[in-house]
Formats: C-alpha cells, structure tokens, sequence
C-alpha cells in the first residue's frame, strides 16, 4: 500500500510504565495511554481514539518524568481488556503511521497476546508505515526524534512539556505531512479530460490567437507568500 494514496490512515502514539532493561521493550509493563487520530486522503477527519489505562502495576520513575502520568491518577480507568476491541476497529485495514514502530507495534501485538484470544499481529490486518524510518532516509547520521523533527520543520510543540499519546499523534501526523510532500505522481480525471480537450481543438480550430491572462496584483501578492512559506518550511 503506498503511504502517500491510500484513502484511510490512523495515527497512533502510546504512553506505557516503562520500558525493560533486558533488551526486551515490552514484557511485564503495560499500556496506560493511547491515542489515535484518523486520517483520510491526508486530511483529519475530526475522529479519533484516546483511553487512559489503569496498568494495575507500577509506573517507573524514568518513565513517569516522560509522560507525567501517575499511578493515582489512573486507578479509576478502563483497563485495556475493556477497550481492546475499540482500538482494533479504529485501525483495522488501515495504514497506521508510527514513529518507532518497534516500540508501540510491539507493545501493542503483547497487550493483545496477554487477552489469550488468538488475536493476530497488528501486521496481518494493518499495512504500518514508521516514520522514523522516513526521517533516517531523509536526514541520516541526525537525530530523528518527534522533538529534534519538529525543531527541523519548525513546528511549535510549546505545549509540550510533557510526552502525551493523543498530543504526539498530533505532531507525528503534521510531521509526516511535512516529510512526504514530495509530489511523485498527478493523477487526471479521464472524464474531465475529455471535456477539455474537444473545447480546446474547436478553439484552435478557428485559427484566432488565444486569449493571454496575466496574474492580478492579488494573485501575484499571494503567490508570492505562498512561495516565501515554502522557501520557510523547507517544503
């Protein structure tokens, strides 16, 4: 599936207790917050996903100075066996967009393994697409986190001061507008083309000089800001 045709995308971000030591991302810690946005024909649709989750665990220190989530603050939400089944529909036989992949893929197909409900991998029925491996392409040997991307792209994350599912699915889906703006194809209406051109023939037909429109000085101011956005943007 081409990331940038494809008519539905979601956009997700998880917050989890912490990470393992052991080379494992995953195994004893838990979800505790999710947040999905959904994404059609590169527009937000104003529909999304976002649970808080009671992990019925601990949260470690290094992961509480991340996300600033609390073990008090969650003790009277869902737990993820309550919401599984949402999460599922929202992103089936879609295109997820994640940054890192291996780390909210994967704690998510072992929140699913935990139900023992034979569920299978988020990568039978999803197409996932990480956009930290699109940064690498485009900035290799540079750091490629949501905040070293949007200080590249000069997107204002001041609200920010903490990491939060629903708030970086936000970011991560302007950032990966920004970094696949490059147009690869354009793609013509066959049944608009075949209005325009018999109209087109019938006025060179009649062998008179074709009728020459210049710009108003509008239309030139606005071009020329549209152009100094791109220049600024590094689109």
């Amino acid at each position: 599936m081409n990331s940038l045709y494809s008519s539905r995308q979601v956009v997700l971000d998880i917050e989890t207790t912490g990470m393992n030591k052991t080379g494992c991302l995953y195994i004893n810690h838990k979800i505790i917050e999710i947040g999905i946005l959904e994404i059609v024909n590169r527009k937000y649709t104003g529909k999304y996903l976002h649970y808080y989750l009671n992990p019925k665990r601990n949260i470690e220190k290094e992961a509480y100075k991340i996300h600033g989530i609390s073990e008090d603050f969650l003790l009277d939400k869902p737990l993820f066996s309550d919401i599984y089944l949402k999460i599922i529909n929202f992103i089936k036989k879609s295109e997820i967009i994640v940054h890192n992949s291996i780390f909210d893929i994967s704690f998510l197909d072992y929140e699913f393994s935990k139900l023992n409900l034979n569920i299978n991998k988020i990568c039978k029925f999803s197409t996932i697409t990480d956009t930290l491996c699109i940064a690498r392409k485009l900035f290799p040997g540079k750091k490629n986190s949501l905040d070293a991307l949007c200080n590249r792209y000069n997107i204002k994350n001041s609200k920010r001061n903490f990491h939060g599912a629903l708030l970086d699915s936000w970011i991560l889906f302007k950032l990966y507008l920004y970094m696949t703006s490059k147009q690869h194809e354009i793609v013509f209406q066959t049944s608009n083309i075949k209005k325009v051109i018999p109209s087109l023939n019938k006025e060179f037909n009649k062998n008179k000089p074709l009728k020459i429109l210049f710009a108003s000085i509008s239309e030139n101011e606005k071009h020329k800001k549209y152009i100094n956005m791109i220049d600024k943007n590094n689109i």
